[in-house]
């Protein structure tokens, strides 16, 4: 499982990027636009709306559960600092994918009968396409947050995320995380879709 997490570029425009990972096989792309207007957001989602439902490809909206809930796309990512995920899930209904970041065990936990579908855990490592970083996991990091959370009972899917690159994609799914998300080392490529179907070969081989 791949989530390619759009960020602004100097050689491509958000869409571009969407459409490169598309054809490189990716079927689950989080549109992370920070510092962009609410218009701006919905002017971007409307532009990739049309490849994502041709594709069958999942299409998640960081933080802005208003254009989620005006749009219908498939759902939301909610930081830390967003909107609390109960009230997320009363004003989306119960369809829409909810994903929430976290950085330790019980940030997870917390999230125990909250009604979310999948954690992003991270960062990994160092990445600059996020302004406030909490510390770096690494892979003993994720192995021991995965077996404490599953000992605990709470089988949610946990997405890796923060700075991967494809040398990653084993040794992170071995730590047992049910998959990873990607933004920089997809855009920053020399070619993208390539990339993205290199990346999604791995992943597939795993399973």
């Amino acid at each position: 499982m791949l989530q390619f997490i759009t960020h602004p570029s100097d050689r491509y425009s958000i869409a571009e990027e969407v459409q490169m990972a598309i054809e490189g096989g990716c079927r689950w792309i989080q549109l992370r636009m920070k510092d962009a207007s609410d218009e701006e957001v919905r002017n971007t989602a409307l532009e990739i709306i049309p490849v994502c439902r041709e594709t069958d490809t999942f299409l998640i909206i960081d933080d802005r559960v208003n254009v989620v809930n005006d749009l219908k796309v498939s759902g939301v990512h909610l930081g830390k600092e967003d909107m609390d995920p109960l009230e997320a899930r009363e004003l989306l209904g119960p369809h829409a994918i909810i994903g929430v970041t976290a950085n330790t065990v019980d940030d997870i936990l917390r999230y125990k009968g909250k009604d979310v579908d999948y954690i992003g855990l991270g960062p990994f490592r160092f990445t600059t396409t996020k302004a406030k970083l909490a510390p770096q996991i690494g892979l003993d990091g994720y192995r021991d947050i995965v077996t404490e959370v599953r000992e605990q009972g709470f089988e949610i899917p946990i997405v890796a995320i923060g700075g991967i690159t494809i040398d990653d994609v084993k040794p992170l799914m071995d730590t047992g995380v049910s998959g990873i998300a990607m933004s920089g080392a997809i855009i920053n490529a020399p070619d993208p879709m390539i990339y993205t179907s290199s990346v999604m070969e791995k992943l597939l081989d795993i399973h």
